[in-house]
């Protein structure tokens, strides 16, 4: 087990400031603000900050550390039955080997907005949407997440690193919006609106 030092307290309090920090930013843009400013409160609790402190390196997240180390991370199993943004959250019927269920849309908008404020958290100035696209494209291998909320996500960062760069896709600036204006037009909920089951008609 790791040591707990005041260091790692400070680095891991810096960490989730800077992490809600830019979640509300992103929250605010999609239009969800009352999300982005209760975002993640129960990384406070005593049960999910020390640990987390004490496996905190400032580079990747303290609970994966902390699962490769001592098998099991307390904090996150604290963390994701308390902050329904999570996909594990909605993971349902364990007996029968668990069904994922579809995320709600105000989640999954909170989803979208964790998932770049932690990229933004942890990479910085190096932080790019098409780094966070790749991530993604390598967590959705592994990750037991509703197929239609991974078909959203597929989308949405794709979207956003043609936004970032249009160049790539044989576009100019002035024929699709920068990143920050294609979130505030309600973008993630008009993904997630179009591709939800409701949509698709099961095949006879």
């Amino acid at each position: 087990m790791q040591t707990l030092t005041f260091k790692k307290i400070m680095g891991h309090w810096r960490t989730i400031r800077t992490h809600r920090k830019w979640v509300r930013r992103y929250c605010f843009l999609a239009g969800i603000p009352w999300r982005g400013i209760t975002h993640d409160l129960s990384k406070y609790s005593p049960t999910e900050f020390f640990e987390s402190a004490r496996y905190w390196t400032g580079t990747s997240s303290p609970i994966n550390v902390a699962k490769e180390q001592q098998g099991i991370s307390y904090a996150w199993m604290h963390h994701k039955g308390r902050n329904s943004h999570h996909y594990e959250y909605w993971m349902d019927n364990f007996d029968k080997g668990g069904v994922a269920r579809l995320i709600p849309c105000k989640d999954f908008t909170e989803l979208v907005c964790d998932y770049l404020g932690a990229a933004r958290a942890y990479r910085g100035n190096k932080f790019t949407y098409a780094d966070e696209r790749i991530w993604w494209m390598n967590k959705r291998k592994v990750c037991a997440m509703n197929e239609y909320n991974k078909k959203m996500l597929d989308i949405i960062f794709s979207d956003l690193e043609k936004a970032e760069n249009p160049y790539l896709v044989g576009m100019d600036r002035c024929q699709i919006p920068t990143p920050k204006n294609l979130l505030k037009s309600k973008y993630i909920q008009e993904i997630y609106w179009a591709n939800h089951p409701s949509n698709y008609k099961e095949v006879q």
